[in-house]
């Protein structure tokens, strides 16, 4: 009795020890997006002063008028869409098409390819070489210039590469194939439906890195066919040049540099918001790919 006694304290006592620890991690990664999202409708001033630790001090929305009055922002927002959705199809059929051959150790030359796709991840020709084949492709000014160049994103590939090889057993592979099935058919009907969860996680993946690149659009794309943290990158530098305009005019510049922080929060809960909302409808699929081939029995 002593000992399940003992056994019953120690288990509570790690299961409070447990919910605590949880609960700070959860502050630290909740909190600075809370702050953010509060900052965003505050006095920059008074955020500054370390007014707003919980609640907003003097609410004011001027931060996201000033964001939405420029006609861009929608645009900006409608390209971010069309790229995401675009090129994560785009990345995630890739990585498959590679991953898949690479999985199959009947594969000629398999070592000396996955060689070749590693080297990638250390060596590269950088900016200007990548510009000057980007452009000898025609691909200025094509949101295909976001797509092609890092098509197979190698890291990811490689993750899928090891959870096909891994996860899905190779013996039921191997009974199709002897059954009179294709590679194609096997792809499609056996490895894609089996291997959803870490499909999942490569579209969360893909999604967060071209819903945020607003680099490769700026050098490649168009003002018209910018992304919208590109957009809102170039609000919040019009909004600094004004404040520094106004610095000659008695009250101008006070005046704006409040206006160009207000900007700067919202810019960053406008950003990223979309995808703060998208997360939690794919959290399910994520939670089961992260973990995908991490206990094995």
């Amino acid at each position: 009795m002593k000992d399940k006694k003992a056994s019953g304290l120690s288990d509570r006592s790690s299961d409070i020890i447990l919910v605590v620890l949880t609960a700070i991690i959860i502050f630290i990664v909740a909190y600075p997006l809370y702050y953010v999202l509060i900052a965003s409708v505050s006095n920059p001033y008074d955020v500054y002063a370390g007014m707003t630790f919980l609640l907003p001090s003097q609410f004011s929305m001027a931060g996201y008028a000033a964001v939405f009055a420029d006609k861009s922002i929608f645009t900006g927002f409608l390209n971010s869409i069309k790229y995401t959705v675009i090129g994560t199809v785009f990345s995630v059929v890739m990585i498959y098409l590679v991953a898949y051959p690479l999985s199959q150790h009947t594969l000629p030359f398999r070592k000396a390819l996955s060689i070749f796709f590693i080297i990638t991840m250390y060596f590269g020709g950088g900016l200007i070489p990548t510009y000057l084949v980007v452009k000898n492709t025609g691909l200025i000014g094509s949101m295909w210039s976001l797509f092609i160049p890092g098509g197979v994103a190698v890291g990811n590939m490689i993750i899928v590469r090891n959870y096909i090889e891994n996860s899905i057993p190779h013996e039921l592979m191997e009974a199709a194939e002897i059954d009179g099935a294709s590679h194609l058919r096997i792809f499609w009907d056996m490895v894609i439906p089996l291997s959803r969860p870490i499909m999942a996680v490569m579209v969360v993946f893909s999604m967060v890195a071209y819903w945020n690149d607003w680099f490769t659009a700026m050098i490649y794309l168009d003002a018209s066919q910018a992304p919208l943290p590109l957009v809102l990158r170039n609000v919040l530098i019009k909004s600094s040049a004004s404040a520094s305009q106004a610095a000659t005019i008695s009250g101008g510049y006070a005046e704006l540099n409040k206006m160009t922080e207000m900007i700067k929060f919202a810019s960053i809960v406008v950003a990223a918001g979309p995808m703060l909302i998208i997360y939690p409808f794919v959290q399910k699929q994520f939670e089961k790919g992260m973990m995908a081939g991490a206990v094995k029995g």
